[in-house]
């Protein structure tokens, strides 16, 4: 079914039911000059074989139509053009014809193929009349030729075995010279019906106009603003939904987990592409144009599908969402290859009934996905949604059912002759010569039913983003009050610390927290990382900040902080969980440490070898294990979140571990290595601590920088 050339009933397109824009002439044309129109069909034939004569007499600015009969012929014969052929009705197979109706409603349906028209005329102009005339010729399906007393003077389209026909054919203009006693021939040919076209259509549909140039010129443009005027809605339609399709598509494109936007951006694209290639005149050929519209037509189908998906909320369910993934790359390779297949010239006799054989098993394939939205429909009818998404789905839904039942009823019309097409493209009423039926009216009000939704859908959007904005500010605020403004001094250490968050809130911590007692004098470091982001991410920071200080107070070593914490975690990391260092520093640069899953310290030029462990808050039971060290003066200790090692620049390369030890080898202090990362391409939230054992002597110092929350 190429189904396209029917599914605009507002578009010029061959067959039955072609609008023509024939303009009334007026008496002061027709009669300019005297009597321009003094037409009588000669009563005598010359010797039996004289075709009756149209006589114009005082043609003179002003314009007249070849109506009346014409003789006709089917088949080809050059020598038909001449104007010595015997071409009397009832000779050789002439018969008489009238230039208002295609031949297939004038005993000829469903023929195709080549036909000649022959009409004999007298033109004589009036007295200081232009010598030259010209020709209008409204439409003329498909090809044609046009000969004057033998000679070509003008063609329309290509003869196979260059076949070349428009999809679209806008009224021509023809210059004629100085033609004055002859006979015109026109050589049409009619292409294979394809599976939507009716057996009435073929040849001329209007009397060709002829005239002075200027007034044919004049026709062509009245013709040309009556045609412009009857579309000024649909074309205004067609401009808003390309506004729509324009705007959702940069919405999706900024927000690419809002796929509704996508579908509408879809189901808009196909009336704005569908105008461009078949409703404003631009003479594509018939292969190209019917071919990329075949595609084009399913996206809009397809749009639909995934926009009732979302919005009837039926995406939860994977079955139905999985089979219409699968129907709709069957229905787009089905009638993209019925598209393909006008790339192939349909006029071969040897392959015309294959062609149209495929044709239409093709077409039943996407004419039954028509229904598609129904089994949506059905599957949403208990569900509770608002009502701009149900009036979107309905609206949706309906003007679909209304193109797909116009659609299906036009396949094979010339063996049914069924009028359910034509009822449906009946004009209901018109306004200022707009004329309105069933689908203009439906594609109006799923146009308002988006436009509403899309509506509801930004006011919707913003109260959402209000709201996540307002968890943004409240997860720094809380992330403000967790990073400590200040670091204790650790006498004999030079400490430097960066918390540098990314764009949204992470779950980086770490604590320096000096001991009192019996410990006093040691100092803990506790530094980690948590999964996730934002508030829900900030508010386990708060947990494991207060929960560290707490067992600050009574656990004796990093190893059993660790197990203490990783039992608190378990069960409230809702399917996330922790990276975690510990250090305990103690006198004389003393070091033991303990890692739950975290990357390990670097000290001086090596990485500091660890155990391997879990995760803090994946299992409630785990034991950590110890490492010793002994800091010595001038050693420099690093220890960092992943953040660092994970930077990303903008070939997708990751700083990596060559890059992080060439980096904490050179010995920065904390500000240099966030800084080279930053640099790279920060991802992730960056935390990282430097200790440098100080000489005897020496004062201790400390430097920290928070610049993510400093302009927070």
């Amino acid at each position: 079914m190429r189904r396209a050339a029917q599914n605009y009933s507002f578009l010029e397109t061959r067959g039955a039911g072609y609008a023509l824009d024939m303009p009334k002439l007026p008496l002061r044309v027709l009669f300019v000059c005297g009597v321009l129109l003094a037409a009588c069909a000669s009563l005598s034939q010359a010797a039996g074989q004289s075709a009756p004569v149209l006589r114009i007499d005082g043609l003179g600015k002003g314009a007249a139509p070849l109506d009346g009969p014409w003789q006709f012929h089917l088949g080809d014969n050059p020598a038909w053009a001449a104007p010595g052929t015997a071409d009397a009705t009832g000779t050789n197979g002439w018969e008489q014809l009238s230039a208002d109706e295609p031949w297939g409603a004038q005993g000829h349906a469903g023929y195709v193929g080549y036909a000649w028209y022959r009409k004999h005329l007298s033109l004589r102009p009036a007295p200081g009349a232009p010598p030259d005339f010209a020709m209008l010729i409204l439409h003329i399906d498909d090809a044609y030729e046009m000969y004057w007393n033998g000679r070509l003077i003008a063609r329309n389209g290509g003869m196979p075995p260059h076949s070349l026909t428009y999809f679209v054919q806008p009224p021509q203009t023809f210059g004629l010279g100085p033609v004055r006693e002859g006979v015109l021939a026109l050589r049409v040919w009619k292409g294979p019906l394809a599976s939507f076209d009716s057996d009435r259509i073929g040849g001329m549909y209007a009397a060709p106009i002829v005239g002075s140039p200027a007034a044919i010129a004049g026709l062509k443009a009245e013709n040309d603003y009556a045609w412009m005027r009857r579309n000024q809605y649909n074309f205004g339609i067609v401009s808003l939904d390309a506004l729509v399709m324009l705007l959702a598509l940069l919405a999706w494109w900024r927000n690419r987990s809002q796929r509704v936007l996508l579908w509408i951006a879809m189901f808009c694209f196909t009336p704005t592409m569908g105008t461009v290639l078949a409703g404003l005149r631009i003479p594509f050929t018939f292969s190209f144009a019917i071919g990329w519209l075949q595609p084009v037509l399913t996206i809009q189908d397809i749009g639909l599908w995934f926009l009732l998906l979302e919005l009837l909320n039926l995406v939860e369910n994977r079955r139905l969402a999985k089979f219409t993934r699968v129907l709709a790359i069957v229905i787009f390779i089905s009638s993209s290859l019925d598209g393909l297949l006008n790339v192939f010239d349909w006029s071969n006799p040897h392959w015309s009934t294959w062609f149209q054989g495929a044709d239409a098993a093709l077409t039943v394939i996407y004419t039954l996905t028509g229904i598609y939205p129904i089994l949506l429909v059905s599957f949403a009818l208990r569900k509770r949604l608002d009502s701009a998404r149900w009036l979107v789905a309905i609206m949706a839904f309906l003007t679909d059912m209304i193109r797909t039942v116009r659609i299906a009823a036009a396949q094979g019309d010339r063996f049914t002759h069924w009028t359910l097409t034509q009822r449906l493209g009946e004009p209901l009423f018109s306004i200022n010569g707009n004329t309105f039926n069933a689908e203009t009216i439906a594609d109006s009000l799923l146009l308002i039913a988006i436009v509403y939704a899309v509506y509801r859908y930004v006011q919707e959007a913003m109260r959402h983003q209000g709201a996540l904005e307002q968890e943004m500010k409240s997860a720094r605020e809380l992330q403000q009050v967790l990073i400590p403004e200040t670091l204790p001094e650790l006498p004999g250490y030079a400490i430097s610390s960066v918390y540098r968050p990314a764009a949204e809130v992470g779950g980086d911590f770490f604590q320096i927290i000096p001991l009192e007692g019996e410990r006093a004098g040691c100092t803990l470091i506790v530094l980690g990382d948590v999964s996730g982001k934002g508030l829900r991410a900030a508010m386990t920071v708060s947990l494991i900040v207060g929960t560290v200080r707490t067992l600050a107070r009574y656990v004796s070593s990093p190893a059993a902080l660790l197990a203490e914490l990783n039992q608190r975690l378990y069960g409230r990391m809702q399917g996330g969980f922790v990276t975690s260092l510990a250090v305990l520093l103690e006198g004389e640069g003393k070091c033991s440490l303990a890692s739950a899953g975290h990357p390990a310290p670097f000290l001086n030029q090596h990485a500091v070898e660890l155990p391997g462990a879990l995760p803090l808050g994946v299992v409630p039971e785990v034991s950590y294990s110890e490492a010793q060290l002994a800091l010595r003066p001038g050693d420099h200790f690093a220890l960092y979140t992943d953040g660092l090692l994970e930077a990303r620049n903008a070939e997708g390369e990751i700083f990596s571990f060559e890059r992080l030890d060439t980096l904490l080898r050179a010995r920065p202090d904390a500000a240099e290595a966030t800084q080279a990362a930053v640099h790279f391409g920060q991802e992730d939230d960056i935390t990282v601590l430097t200790l440098t054992r100080l000489a005897g002597g020496q004062q201790g110092s400390t430097q920290l920088s928070v610049p993510g929350l400093e302009t927070a």
